[in-house]
């Protein structure tokens, strides 16, 4: 089981709102729980979050089955809260909440909290020490702000999508789209904690909070640094699959063995490459791991031939005892079970779901005692109970379908 100790984490006493549905804020919001943080998921009072029936099980989760895996994987340590914020009084309830909240995450399209009631002018109206985070595809400004989008539109249009494929010598082909949602992840959970928590320090000092915008396609495009090193070098990217890392050199790639498995080469640095030629037996291309055109492509076919001429088990003991960035390209199911990540402990059980464990490790803060993603609406009453709500008061707003 996850462990967390008994004070809560670092992020003891931190609450936070979360209006997000899907993947990104969900997955920020986890994180944030992990350490300790109240989260409080408010789902409206229909479908709520549509990440419950969603994934290969979703079919049997939304006909009563129970929430998907998808949904339960990063949704752990939270409450949730169903609320009907198109109602009067379920904007009030909000706002109540609101006023001791340290952090509220949306992914709403812009404008749209500020239409309900909701939005940053109205909270920080009542609590001005709150941090006020939007997570959306395009930011809150510019020409595209209000479009709709997904992970591979911002891939897309951050130039990102282009780069990744394989190049087959005479055009690029088209684009590979990644099973790892790279915008949503990397934009939409992880660039949000940054800004979210400098906010949260920033607001303890100076006891003023602060709006976050956070695009996913500006936050994809920040991290596209190697594209852009090549683009202001020569005045546009390489073909795609023939850049440094994306194959166009023979240190690092993949190679195909003769069981259909792959090899995950990255002996980018010359001692590296030196021992996986010495593994080969072929100190002849020592001096070739970085070389390009004609000659790159030469030293590349015969790596591929040499590869593909024995199956994975002969490749991977032989790799593994010396060191040099050369690995098995796993499936998922052999992944998990990789000594390393047993090692690590990234794989754990919560309630009855086996979900990755936090990235990171706080010594101070070992974990236990995970919570599983809560059933919608479940806490309700006790979140509004603790924010004060009479009983009376809670059974008007479930009579009148707030809650």
């Amino acid at each position: 089981m996850i462990q967390k100790r008994n004070d809560g984490g670092p992020l003891a006493g931190l609450r936070v709102l979360d209006l997000t549905r899907l993947l990104p804020g969900p997955m920020a919001s986890m994180h944030l729980a992990d350490l300790g943080a109240e989260v409080i998921k408010i789902e409206d009072t229909g479908a709520g979050d549509y990440a419950r029936a969603m994934g290969p099980d979703g079919r049997e989760a939304g006909g009563g089955g129970g929430d998907s895996l998808f949904f339960r994987m990063i949704n752990r340590n939270k409450k949730s809260l169903r609320l009907d914020l198109k109602q009067a009084a379920g904007v009030e309830v909000f706002l109540r909440l609101a006023r001791d909240a340290d952090v509220i995450f949306e992914s709403f399209r812009p404008g749209v909290v500020d239409k309900l009631g909701i939005g940053y002018a109205a909270v920080r109206a009542i609590n001005p020490r709150i941090v006020y985070c939007a997570i959306t595809g395009y930011g809150q400004t510019g020409p595209w702000a209000e479009l709709a989008a997904h992970d591979i539109n911002f891939l897309a249009i951050s130039g990102l999508l282009d780069q990744i494929g394989a190049h087959d010598g005479k055009s690029s082909g088209a684009p590979a789209i990644p099973n790892l949602q790279i915008g949503d992840l990397l934009g939409g959970a992880l660039t949000p904690l940054v800004a979210v928590l400098a906010a949260v320090i920033g607001a303890k000092s100076t006891g003023q909070g602060s709006h976050v915008d956070v695009a996913m396609t500006d936050a994809v495009l920040a991290h596209t640094i190697f594209p852009l090193v090549t683009t202001l070098v020569h005045g546009r990217p390489a073909p795609r699959g023939a850049d440094l890392l994306t194959g166009g050199v023979p240190c690092y790639g993949v190679y195909r063995t003769s069981d259909d498995r792959y090899l995950a080469v990255g002996a980018l640095e010359p001692k590296f490459w030196q021992i996986l030629c010495t593994v080969i037996e072929r100190p002849d291309l020592a001096p070739f791991g970085l070389a390009t055109g004609d000659e790159g492509r030469r030293v590349k076919t015969e790596l591929a031939e040499l590869f593909s001429s024995r199956p994975l088990a002969h490749w991977q003991p032989r790799f593994a005892a010396a060191d040099c960035c050369v690995t098995p390209v796993l499936r998922m199911d052999e992944a998990i079970e990789h000594p390393q990540v047993l090692a690590r402990g990234m794989v754990v059980e919560v309630g009855d779901t086996w979900q990755y464990a936090p990235p990171f490790k706080l010594s101070a803060w070992p974990w236990a005692n995970a919570t599983p993603a809560p059933a919608a609406g479940a806490d309700s009453e006790a979140v509004l109970a603790a924010a004060g709500f009479a009983a009376t008061e809670i059974a008007a707003l479930r009579d009148s379908r707030v809650i």
